[in-house]
C-alpha cells in the first residue's frame, strides 16, 4: 500500500513555501499594523483565507461534503483557540520585528509537549525535559537584554503576546490531536477560518478604519497568504514526519529576517541570533518525541 509520508523531499520543499507564504502574510499585517486594528485585521486575514482552502477542498472533491461534522463542541473550542492566537499573534507583530514573532511562534511544540503531559497524561521524558529547558533559555536569551532599554515595556508586551499566542496554537493542535479521529483537515480548517471571521468582525462596534485602497489590497494579501500557507503545511506533514521537517524551520527563519531588513529597515539583533538555536533545538527535541512514540505504535 503507497504511504503518503514516502515523499520527504515534496513535504520538505512545501515547508519552505509555508514558511515563505507565513512570512508574505505577517509582513502585510505589519505593513497596516499602525492604522488599522488587530480585529479588523483578523477578519480581512480569516475571511480571504477563505477562498484558498475552499477551492483547495473542492479540487479535493471535500467540499461541502467534506464539513460535515460529528464533533461540533471540539470544532468550537479548537477553533475558539485557534481566533485567540491569531488575535495576540497580530498584536505582537505590530510590536515586534516579523523576525521576532515568527520564532516565538516555534514554541508552539514545546508548548504541546507540556500540554501532553498535563492534560493528555503523556509521559515526561528527557526530550520532553530538554526542549523545556532549551526553549526557556532561549526566551531568556531573547527577552533579557532589551529590559533596561527604552520602550522596553512595549517590547516585553510583545513578547509576551507571541508567548501567548503559541501557548493558544498549541491548546488549539492539542485539540485536533482529539477530534481529528473522526474530523476531515478540511473541516477543522474551515470552521476556524470561519469562527476566526466572526470574532473580527464582533470587534466592529469598537471601530473599525477607513481602509485606502493600499491598506485593503495588502489586508487581501494576508488572508491569501494565510489560507496558501496552511495548506503547504498541511501538505507537508503529509509527506515527510514532523521530525524531518524540524531542521528547516531555521530556512523558514530566513524569510522574516530577510522581510525586517529589506522592507521595514530592521537590522536582526544579536539577542535574536543567541535565541534562534536555543529555541530551534528545543523544537527539534519536541519533534523528536513525537517520532519515538510513534514508532512503537507502528510496530
Amino acid at each position: 500500500m503507497d504511504n503518503l509520508q514516502d515523499r520527504p523531499v515534496t513535504g520538505i520543499l512545501l515547508r519552505v513555501l509555508s514558511g515563505l507564504l507565513f512570512t508574505g502574510m505577517l509582513v502585510s499585517i505589519k505593513a497596516v499594523s499602525d492604522a488599522v486594528p488587530v480585529g479588523q485585521s483578523v477578519f480581512f486575514r480569516s475571511l480571504f483565507a477563505l477562498l484558498p482552502i475552499v477551492v483547495f477542498l473542492a479540487l479535493r472533491h471535500e467540499f461541502p461534503r467534506g464539513l460535515a461534522t460529528r464533533r461540533p463542541l471540539g470544532h468550537a473550542l479548537r477553533s475558539g483557540l485557534g481566533a485567540a492566537a491569531m488575535f495576540a499573534s497580530f498584536a505582537a507583530v505590530a510590536i515586534l520585528p516579523v523576525a521576532e514573532a515568527t520564532l516565538l511562534a516555534q514554541l508552539t511544540p514545546v508548548f504541546m509537549a507540556v500540554g501532553g503531559i498535563l492534560l493528555l497524561g503523556e509521559r515526561f521524558s528527557l526530550y520532553r525535559a530538554g526542549a523545556i529547558v532549551l526553549a526557556l533559555s532561549g526566551m531568556a536569551v531573547l527577552v533579557l537584554p532589551g529590559l533596561g532599554k527604552d520602550g522596553a515595556h512595549g517590547q516585553v508586551a510583545g513578547y509576551a503576546l507571541g508567548a501567548l499566542s503559541a501557548l493558544l496554537t498549541a491548546g488549539a493542535l492539542l485539540t485536533v490531536r482529539r477530534i481529528s479521529r473522526t474530523e476531515t483537515a478540511g473541516s477543522i480548517a474551515f470552521y476556524f477560518i470561519l469562527v476566526s471571521s466572526l470574532a473580527g468582525l464582533a470587534t466592529l462596534p469598537w471601530g473599525w478604519a477607513a481602509l485606502s485602497p493600499v491598506e485593503f489590497g495588502l489586508l487581501v494579501l494576508s488572508g491569501l497568504f494565510g489560507g496558501a500557507a496552511h495548506i503547504a503545511m498541511t501538505l507537508a506533514l503529509r509527506y515527510a514526519e514532523a521530525s524531518r521537517l524540524a531542521p528547516f524551520e531555521y530556512i523558514a527563519l530566513v524569510w522574516p529576517v530577510l522581510a525586517d531588513w529589506m522592507l521595514f529597515g530592521i537590522p536582526v539583533s544579536s539577542a535574536f541570533l543567541l535565541a534562534l538555536p536555543l529555541m530551534l533545538s528545543g523544537v527539534a527535541l519536541a519533534a523528536m518525541e513525537g517520532r519515538r512514540l510513534k514508532w512503537p505504535l507502528r510496530r
